[in-house]
C-alpha cells in the first residue's frame, strides 16, 4: 500500500514530520557525512532528506513511484523530481554511486524488484542506505504516520532480503525512539528520548537505517539445459500412391 505524496509532504510539514526528518536526517547524515563529487538517487519519498547532499553532491535525483505520486522537488530551482516504475528506474547500469530509500521497501508492491533494480543502477562497491520502519516499533503501529502503512521489518528480515538481492549489510542505526505523539508539550521531550533509547540500545525505535555495499562479484546459478520429454520428428517425404503403384509393376 503506498500513501499519496501529498499525505507524504504534509506530514513533514507538521510538528511530528519535523522531529521525524531531524532524527532520521541525524542518523543518515552520520553514515554519509561527506558526499563530494558523488551521485544520489533518491528512491520512494526521500526529498526530505535529500536536502542534505544536495549541494554537495554530483548529481541528486529524487524517483517517486508512479502508485505514490511526484510533486516538484526542489521547489525553487529546476525540478529534480521523476515519477517511475520503482522496478525499472530510467538509468543506465551502473549509473550512481549512492541510493537513499525512503518510504520505499515497505511500500514496494515488490521488494525484491525494487532492489535488484536499486543493485543494478549503483556503480561496483556502490552504496545503498535504507529507512525502514521497525516491526518492533511504536511508529508502524499506528496509521497517523507514514512510518504506520506498509510492511514494517525486523532486522533479521532486512538482512535476509539484502542478502538475497546481492548486498550486504554493512552498518545498523536506529532513530525514532520517541513515540508517535503529535501534541506540542509532549514534541518537547523528543530530544530526551530519542538520546535515552539510542544510549540504553532500546529495541522499540521507530526505524531501522542499514547501509549495505553491492556484491559485485555474486555466485550466479548454473543453467540447466532443458530435457526433450518428447523425441522431435523430422519430416520425411511420403510417396505418392501414382508412384508407388508403378514401383509396384516394376
Amino acid at each position: 500500500m503506498s500513501l499519496d505524496v501529498v499525505d507524504l509532504r504534509n506530514f513533514y510539514s507538521q510538528g511530528l514530520g519535523i522531529v521525524a526528518r531531524r532524527f532520521v536526517g541525524r542518523g543518515i547524515r552520520s553514515r554519509w557525512p561527506d558526499l563530494h563529487g558523488l551521485r544520489l538517487a533518491g528512491i520512494g519519498y526521500a526529498t526530505p532528506y535529500l536536502g542534505l547532499f544536495r549541494e554537495e553532491a554530483e548529481r541528486c535525483l529524487a524517483f517517486m513511484p508512479a502508485a505514490q505520486g511526484v510533486i516538484k522537488w526542489p521547489s525553487s530551482r529546476p525540478a529534480l523530481a521523476a515519477l517511475v516504475d520503482d522496478t525499472a528506474l530510467p538509468l543506465t547500469d551502473s549509473a550512481v554511486d549512492r541510493v537513499l530509500l525512503v518510504h520505499a521497501l515497505e511500500m514496494a508492491d515488490d521488494a525484491f524488484a525494487l532492489l535488484r533494480e536499486a543493485w543494478r543502477v549503483l556503480s561496483p562497491n556502490g552504496r545503498l542506505l535504507a529507512v525502514i520502519p521497525n516491526r518492533r516499533g511504536l511508529w508502524a503501529r499506528t496509521d497517523t504516520t507514514p512510518f504506520g502503512y506498509g510492511r514494517p521489518y525486523s532486522r533479521a528480515q532486512i538482512t535476509a532480503i539484502l542478502r538475497e538481492t546481492w548486498f550486504t549489510p554493512n552498518s545498523w542505526g536506529e532513530a525514532l525512539y520517541v513515540p508517535p505523539v503529535a501534541r506540542g508539550w509532549f514534541l518537547r521531550t523528543a530530544v530526551a528520548w530519542e538520546r535515552t533509547g539510542s544510549t540504553i540500545s532500546a529495541p522499540f525505535a521507530g526505524v531501522h537505517i542499514v547501509e549495505a555495499t553491492k556484491q559485485v562479484y555474486r555466485a550466479i546459478p548454473a543453467r540447466r539445459e532443458k530435457r526433450q520429454l518428447v523425441p522431435g520428428l523430422e519430416p520425411v517425404l511420403a510417396p505418392s500412391a501414382g508412384g508407388a503403384a508403378r514401383t509396384h509393376r516394376g
